[in-house]
């Protein structure tokens, strides 16, 4: 395949490059897995700079129409040119609330972006290599870094203008525009809401662990407990944990959630009457299960939304999202 001669107009040379190449695929004479000429052969024939040529192969990557091997050359990776954005999307893990930022942020973003999404698991190795291995492929980057520590280095391998941070602020992201949740800010907030209903329970308990959890939940938790006078205790584990009447649980996690439920049922407790049960992160099972399960929660649908906006036009922003208590019959 040969670059198209360009031509004296007022589109830049590198865009004609990036249209000459958008045409060759268009009529086949470009398919899926076929090699592209090398960036010398491009510059010595149509006499360029090698930046310009590299500038028009760095549009088609970061759109994921080609892609580059080390010491081969770039291949095409798409036929679909009409992409405009391609999207690096960088979860801690899988759950029914990511989902609902995930499947707003897609609503927003319109046709012609594609996103591909990941999973660190909280592991920084993980982490790292995801992030080395798709440096330079995409148009933007969206990473959900967690409480994982040092990892400003790894994200400095990505072009500043294309990372945004999401959920966690981390002192050390500073410098990226992000969309977060104020942790302690809203566990407080939410659970002085609730102060009349929780004056009834004698404990309040968090789960909380602290590998995985941002530590804002466990401090505004705290902040709370000692404010309010009440009596309060932070476990690992429900491993061996028996329910007892006057205690509010304040669970952040769905599978947790379920077997403190079961283990209220099974101790024949009342939920409510006896034991209260606070949960994080709403979803619609919660509105539905034990007749309704009370949540402290951000707008996940929002979240996404401002997410997609924020790509779209560029901009670069710290924004702290929305949260609220969501009484339900848990207490």
């Amino acid at each position: 395949m040969k670059i198209s001669s360009l031509k004296k107009t007022g589109m830049p040379k590198y865009k004609q490059i990036v249209a000459s190449i958008e045409d060759a695929i268009v009529n086949g004479a470009l398919k899926k897995g076929d090699k592209l000429p090398s960036l010398n052969v491009v510059k010595e024939k149509h006499k360029l700079s090698r930046d310009t040529v590299l500038n028009a192969f760095n549009e088609l990557k970061n759109r994921g129409i080609i892609h580059s091997v080390v010491g081969k050359g770039y291949f095409v990776s798409s036929e679909d040119i009409h992409v405009e954005k391609k999207v690096f999307l960088l979860f801690d893990e899988l759950n029914s609330f990511k989902e609902d930022i995930y499947n707003s942020f897609l609503k927003n973003l319109g046709e012609n972006v594609h996103v591909d999404i990941f999973f660190h698991h909280f592991n920084v190795d993980v982490f790292n290599r995801l992030i080395n291995d798709n440096s330079g492929n995409y148009s933007s980057y969206v990473i959900m870094p967690a409480n994982l520590k040092n990892i400003k280095k790894t994200i400095k391998n990505l072009p500043k203008e294309k990372v945004y941070i999401l959920d966690q602020a981390h002192t050390e992201l500073d410098e990226y525009p992000v969309i977060y949740q104020n942790f302690e800010k809203d566990v407080f907030n939410g659970l002085s809401t609730g102060l009349e209903k929780l004056k009834q329970y004698k404990k309040l308990v968090l789960l909380f662990k602290e590998e995985k959890e941002p530590k804002g939940i466990l401090s505004g938790f705290e902040l709370f407990s000692n404010a309010n006078n009440f009596n309060y205790e932070v476990i690992s584990s429900l491993e061996n944990r028996t329910p007892e009447k006057g205690e509010v649980y304040i669970i952040l996690d769905d599978k947790n959630l379920i077997r403190i439920i079961k283990k209220i049922k099974e101790d024949n407790l009342i939920l409510s009457k006896d034991v209260g049960i606070i949960s994080f992160n709403d979803t619609l099972l919660k509105e539905v299960v034990a007749d309704g399960i009370t949540t402290i929660s951000t707008d996940f649908n929002l979240m996404g939304k401002r997410l997609a906006e924020m790509i779209l036009t560029n901009e670069q922003l710290k924004i702290e999202n929305p949260s609220k208590l969501i009484l339900r019959k848990s207490i």
